[in-house]
């Protein structure tokens, strides 16, 4: 089996465990852990990844952030005047930081998904030089009631995790799945 067969298995196995409803936010947040390289072949197999939540008897809903970014910039005010000076966009990136984590929480929150709910967050990859990950991540926490599944493209080591192996990672309370346990 490859790397992707492997990790949907290893998530299937983590989504059948009963789900402790006492948690804190940051404990309920589980991270897809898998090499960037194979980040087409994951995003041709979320739908795998569904199925086994729904085997597992619970429900599923998909949150896609990757265009988050250029839909955010084609309705901001001043888009072309940052198209210009691309240096000036770091006050603007807060707000695109706020606008993302709404984006979120609004997908957190909505009717249907509840303490059962698994809301899977694909095109994370898409923030890196943007935001960090923990930054949405911190943001949003304290609304999840079931789980939330990042597909993560990078590695983890401990509990330090790193976007697309980037050097300056994170420490999170997330559960990693990994296709090989241990990395």
């Amino acid at each position: 089996m490859n790397e992707i067969e492997l990790l949907i298995q290893k998530y299937e196995e983590y989504t059948r465990l009963p789900w402790d409803p006492t948690l804190a936010g940051p404990q309920k947040v589980w991270f897809a852990i898998y090499d960037p390289s194979n980040e087409r072949r994951l995003r041709l197999r979320i739908q795998d990844f569904e199925s086994a939540t729904l085997r597992a008897k619970h429900t599923w809903h998909l949150v896609d952030i990757t265009n988050t970014f250029a839909e955010w910039m084609a309705n901001h005010e001043y888009r072309e005047e940052y198209f210009k000076q691309p240096d000036d966009m770091d006050l603007a990136l807060v707000d695109y930081e706020k606008y993302l984590a709404e984006l979120v929480q609004n997908e957190l929150t909505l009717d249907g998904v509840d303490e059962n709910t698994v809301v899977a967050i694909s095109g994370i990859r898409s923030l890196f030089g943007l935001t960090r990950a923990s930054t949405l991540l911190e943001a949003v926490a304290h609304q999840i009631r079931g789980r939330l599944l990042v597909f993560f493209p990078g590695h983890r080591d401990g509990s330090n995790y790193r976007l697309l192996d980037a050097r300056d990672g994170w420490n999170y309370l997330a559960v990693p799945i990994t296709a090989n346990d241990g990395k």
